[in-house]
């Protein structure tokens, strides 16, 4: 068997191993990215950006640069592949509690979040129904990628490259001895980027993920929506004049793949909740996948305790698509100069880890 040798072998092409081996890949190093061809998480998420959220109308502290990376991270992607990725589009929050009003008058008028909200919207703004009553908020630097598109791209661009390979890891197949290998690879690291799959890997199955099943429908539709993402408790993107999609449930109990009539008619409902002129719609198609969430709401992102040469790059939940292209960028940076990952596991190295 030929040996190839190279500097990382990455598990996982969904968002978090694509755009991880692509950094890997722009700084010089020679990369290959194995996929079990299995729908990930990434392809069914709707790649929601918005960087105010909870019922506190919050923004973390790092969003402004995690949001200005990601921008320049997915242009730059759409240049190379002359194709765009990052949609932005405003979002109306509608209010569902006089408390919502209120945090978002508050942060009408605080400076930090100016770049981030419009104005407040009256109830007839643009919607006239009693959970409408309280008016919206508009919101600025909001948007959607189009995973699945850019990660069909970066897979051609990997196989192009001699980078890629659909197959399964199986622990058992990995040697130490006397020196990492797989299947006549030679990687001098292995990053698992394996999204919820991590709950089956006993490498990294210690970190306290807290996986989340959601459901989305894309509905073929007529009639006139405004232009904007509508949030109001689920969420509503118009894709064009004829698609849209709707989602995402939350199921902490049934975490599996397969898509249920219940959630189906959660998110119908809903919909006709908020948009109870909208004439009938057909379904295109209704997906489930499972988000790999964490406790403390971090990314999992470092080295194995045991086993230097393993490192995980996970955990990024229902905010990947804001999150994973700084962190990309960060730990492709500490892995190059051998120092410290960003929202490093040691966190859980002493509660969490048996040996």
């Amino acid at each position: 068997m030929t040996q190839i040798s190279l500097d990382y072998l990455i598990i996982g092409q969904g968002l978090a191993g694509s755009l991880l081996a692509w950094e890997l890949m722009q700084r010089g190093y020679k990369v290959l990215v194995v996929d079990n061809g299995q729908e990930s998480a990434s392809q069914v998420a709707a790649g929601l950006i918005n960087p105010i959220t909870g019922m506190r109308l919050v923004k973390a502290a790092e969003v402004d640069q995690q949001l200005s990376m990601a921008k320049r991270y997915y242009q730059h992607l759409s240049t190379f592949f002359k194709q765009p990725f990052y949609i932005e589009k405003p979002m109306l929050r509608i209010f569902k509690s006089q408390a919502e009003v209120n945090y978002g008058l508050k942060r009408l008028q605080e400076p930090s979040y100016q770049a981030f909200i419009e104005r407040i919207n009256p109830s007839d703004a643009f919607f006239n129904t009693p959970v409408t009553q309280l008016g919206s908020l508009e919101q600025k630097q909001t948007g959607y990628l189009l995973t699945r598109n850019l990660l069909s791209c970066l897979k051609a661009f990997f196989i192009a490259q001699a980078s890629y390979r659909q197959g399964s890891v199986s622990l058992d197949e990995l040697q130490f001895q006397p020196e990492l290998h797989w299947q006549g690879v030679y990687p001098k690291q292995i990053i698992f980027c394996d999204g919820h799959q991590a709950q089956h890997n006993p490498l990294f199955s210690w970190l306290p993920f807290q996986l989340v099943k959601g459901e989305i429908l894309t509905l073929e539709y007529q009639g006139h929506l405004p232009d904007k993402i509508l949030n109001f408790g689920d969420w509503l993107i118009p894709l064009n004049e004829r698609h849209l999609r709707l989602g995402a449930t939350f199921d902490r109990e049934n975490v599996d793949t397969q898509p249920t009539e219940t959630a189906k008619g959660a998110l119908l409902n809903s919909l006709a909740q908020i948009l109870p002129d909208l004439p009938p719609t057909h379904l295109v198609s209704h997906q489930a996948n499972i988000r790999p969430c964490t406790l403390d709401k971090l990314p999992f992102i470092g080295h194995h305790p045991q086993y230097s040469q393993l490192s995980i790059f996970n955990g990024f939940g229902a905010k990947g698509s804001l999150q994973i292209p700084i962190y990309a960028q960060q730990f492709a940076a500490a892995l190059a100069s051998n120092s410290p990952s960003p929202s490093n596991i040691q966190r859980y190295y002493a509660t969490h880890f048996t040996g």
